[in-house]
């Protein structure tokens, strides 16, 4: 594996550079797209790759993806190509958006085409199953890179509202300081505010685990349930986040925060959350795969459901909401038996 990066050109965070930055984005949807044109925005020259020829073309030719994000006008600097390699081709940062259960596959036959300076961003939210590993682990084992080289991107940040160009603010986590300054340069903007953090541990699980939250959230207001029981929800999931986390040697300051708390409130609450939306499908009667279409996109915290539970058993830590969600989505749970499920445990306690 390669170390740090060490090229001049990237590493001068806050002062002026030789040179604008390559970005390369690795996936074409909704998420991907909008960080492309946050990097572009930013300052970056920006190349797309997806598999959909006419996504890319659209993107390439016309500065739109009406697919993932109709309506929006992406900037000039954001190209497209359905050929990986020539998007990562003297990229000095590689951001990865797709989905997390499909990523080893994806990025594996690529690790000869990084090149030896680039930084590498995972957009993902997850947990592998099968493996446990979190997705920069995943990225890190893919391209045979060092995690030192490799920073992850999370916040409250629905990409409906950043591709608006509203503000919001988001957490670069890297084991690297200069890796998270890169990517903080590559991605600052007058509506898009990067904070810088060393806990990738604590940042990376918190994004896997409010999705599984968010599912929750959402199974109980298709079941018609109300605000205090939204509150709950979240109040005690952002206990489970915080207990797998602490498990993990995460700090404990990383969940009250933008990665934590912040990103739980976003994606639980906002109908442009496809975990939310997921969920209340499933809340009104839906099989899972009826959910899956109606929602139109990945909903990464059903796959995330069952290896999050798995990572969170494998360490001894009780986490109840996760675990009723993969009962409901997995084992035949009748959605009704939900809020029930979870009021009926023993009482304890609150901090604990």
């Amino acid at each position: 594996m390669t170390g740090a990066p060490t090229h001049t050109s990237a590493s001068t965070a806050d002062g002026p550079s030789e040179r604008p930055l390559r970005a390369a984005v690795l996936g074409a949807g909704s998420w991907g797209t909008t960080f492309a044109a946050v990097l572009a925005d930013a300052g970056c020259a920006v190349t797309v790759w997806g598999r959909d020829e006419e996504v890319c073309r659209q993107i390439a030719d016309e500065h739109r993806n009406e697919r993932y994000l109709p309506g929006i006008t992406l900037p000039d600097a954001v190209g497209a190509t359905t050929d990986a390699r020539a998007a990562l081709a003297g990229a000095d940062v590689v951001a990865v958006a797709v989905p997390s259960q499909s990523a080893r596959a994806t990025l594996a036959p690529l690790a000869d085409a990084l090149a030896p300076h680039a930084v590498v961003v995972s957009l993902m939210k997850g947990v592998e199953l099968s493996t446990d590993r979190r997705m920069s682990e995943v990225v890190a084992e893919s391209f045979g890179i060092d995690l030192a080289r490799v920073a992850v991107v999370s916040g409250p940040n629905l990409a409906k509202e950043i591709a608006q160009r509203q503000p919001t603010a988001t957490v670069v986590a890297s084991t690297s300081e200069d890796t998270a300054r890169i990517v903080a340069r590559a991605c600052a903007s007058s509506y898009f505010r990067p904070y810088t953090n060393r806990d990738v541990v604590g940042v990376e699980l918190c994004g896997a685990v409010k999705n599984v939250i968010a599912l929750a959230v959402g199974i109980s207001q298709g079941r018609g349930l109300g605000y205090n029981t939204m509150a709950t929800v979240i109040t005690r999931g952002l206990v489970e986040i915080s207990r797998l986390g602490l498990a993990l040697g995460a700090d404990a300051e990383t969940f009250p925060g933008l990665a934590g708390m912040g990103d739980l409130m976003a994606t639980c609450a906002s109908p442009d959350s496809r975990n939310h939306t997921l969920g209340c499908h499933i809340g009104r009667g839906m099989s899972l795969e009826e959910a899956v279409a109606a929602t139109g996109g990945t909903a990464e915290g059903v796959k995330s459901s069952r290896s999050v539970l798995e990572l969170a058993g494998s360490l001894g830590v009780d986490m109840p909401i996760t675990a009723a969600v993969v009962r409901v989505l997995y084992e035949g749970l009748p959605v009704g038996e939900l809020a029930a499920l979870l009021l009926a445990r023993p009482r304890k306690a609150e901090g604990v």
